[in-house]
């Protein structure tokens, strides 16, 4: 509950950026660029951390010297992240015309020490997690968060008020109006990595010169597929935004505007992330932990089937609830509000995907999760780059779909031949097809009568209907619960 509910906290406090930003931005293609930059971090944050994640979760759940393996993961990324930073800014102007940014080099500066310094606070926050400190872990992610806010808001909506008012106010040494507000969203973002590392001193403090090559060796070999892996997962998660600025038709700004409204419109799909993101980081130390027991597959089957639930439920909140979502961005990007539904719903596949990648990381056959990655992978490149010219962003939506969707089922066919997993599969289908056919009834009835109140109150009736169809169906095990057990058994 702590990793789940602090985790939910601070992505919602960071998702508080997008009506920041889409808000006080003047130009649709400003948010493009934030899009495009954002879509290139998370890459580089897996070539920088390289896998050493997970690989510590995994030593650090069986070795006994716990402190040489923290020091051993520190030590190494600290190491790779000072060369590959010096290496990036040697070749800046290259990422920069990666990612159509060469033009801006503050921008490029500035993602660069932005992914170093989250590099180096990776291991220690692995180890507030897996020595479960969750209330330290949240509380640095959310005052990080909160503080990047602050800064955003000063700069992208307070400054451009208020700086021509005085001419020689001090706001003019802090602030330039002629310097693009992408600049100080990331300065922002800066700002929040090294605040971050400054509460993550106790534990940098922690690590010790005791660097085991043996160790550091095995945890390589188990984790560099884990980055084969991760990459394709980024390019599936993010790439769509820069195959938009490559190959969409039009001027520069018009492709970047069209970025805009699809990075604005992913946004919506926030809830279903938000879950998916919290259960990611409390469920990988959960089932770590829970393999060393005896029979631990009848526990990740009972998991799989309340995630499932749960994002079933969180699928209706959203897509039946656009009319209330949509204000969460500005009128600008209203256009692209029909990918939501489709995101969303390939959010589910990959939050199932995160569930069934667990067969390939207890075996040690993590080389298993980058093929099925870079399947997906190559589904994302084949749809985008046949589809993008005629349907925009559209075309992006539906191939994130098709790739989640298809590495759910890959992963589910050939884990269960590796690590069999009583997964009650059939009743699980069975929930999602019935909350996609309830979004095409509510679809269908409000194009009878196109009114907001309307739309709210059937998606409302249609929402409560589902969650009364899966307590019953499901009794025995929410009335097991503990506190809400009683509840729920007086309900159904």
């Amino acid at each position: 509950m702590w990793y789940g509910v602090s985790s939910i906290a601070a992505r919602f406090i960071n998702y508080l950026l997008t009506p920041l930003l889409t808000y006080n931005l003047a130009h649709k293609e400003d948010y493009g660029k934030i899009g495009l930059i954002y879509s290139a971090i998370p890459i580089l944050n897996i070539i920088f951390t390289y896998g050493f994640e997970t690989a510590y979760f995994r030593y650090a759940s069986k070795e006994e010297n716990k402190s040489s393996i923290y020091s051993t993961s520190f030590l190494s990324l600290l190491f790779s992240t000072v060369l590959l930073t010096i290496l990036l800014f040697i070749f800046q102007d290259g990422f920069g015309a990666a990612i159509g940014l060469q033009g801006f080099p503050a921008i490029i500066q500035l993602s660069i020490l932005i992914i170093a310094a989250d590099a180096i606070s990776t291991i220690p926050f692995a180890k507030l997690r897996q020595e479960q400190r969750p209330r330290k872990y949240a509380f640095i992610k959310i005052a990080g968060i909160l503080i990047n806010i602050a800064v955003t808001w000063f700069y992208v909506a307070w400054c451009p008020k208020h700086v021509n008012t005085d001419a020689n106010s001090f706001l003019n040494i802090l602030y330039s109006p002629q310097t693009n507000p992408v600049v100080y969203v990331l300065l922002a973002n800066l700002i929040q990595s090294v605040f971050t590392l400054v509460l993550l001193t106790g534990e940098i403090k922690q690590v010790s010169f005791n660097f085991s090559s043996r160790l550091w060796k095995e945890m390589m070999l188990y984790s560099l597929p884990l980055v084969v892996a991760g990459m394709g997962g980024m390019i599936n998660e993010t790439f769509d935004r820069l195959m938009l600025r490559w190959w969409l038709p039009g001027s520069v700004a018009h492709r970047e505007a069209e970025v805009g409204v699809y990075n604005a419109c992913y946004k919506l799909s926030i809830l279903i992330t938000l879950f998916i993101q919290a259960f990611r980081l409390g469920a990988e130390p959960f089932f770590f932990k829970q393999a060393e027991g005896g029979s631990p597959q009848k526990t990740y089957a009972r998991v799989m089937k309340f995630f499932v639930i749960t994002v079933c439920v969180t699928f209706l909140l959203i897509t039946l609830f656009i009319p209330v979502w949509k204000h969460f961005i500005s009128e600008a990007y209203w256009d692209g509000l029909g990918v939501v539904p489709v995101l969303v719903l390939a959010n589910i596949c990959l939050g199932i995907y995160y569930n069934l990648s667990i067969w390939y990381k207890l075996s040690n056959r993590t080389s298993a999760g980058a093929t099925i990655t870079f399947i997906g992978a190559g589904i994302t490149f084949l749809i985008n780059f046949l589809f993008i010219p005629y349907f925009s962003y559209m075309a992006s939506a539906w191939a994130t779909f098709a790739c989640y969707a298809t590495m759910m089922v890959t992963s589910f066919v050939w884990g269960q031949k590796a690590y069999y997993v009583p997964y009650a599969w059939k009743k699980l289908l069975a929930y999602i097809t019935i909350v996609i056919l309830l979004f095409f009834v509510h679809k269908g009835v409000n194009a009878i009568w196109e009114n907001d109140i309307f739309s709210l109150a059937t998606g409302a009736l249609l929402t409560t209907g589902f969650v009364y169809f899966i307590l019953r169906v499901e009794k025995k095990e929410f009335v097991a619960m503990p506190y809400i057990g009683r509840f729920i058994a007086k309900v159904v």
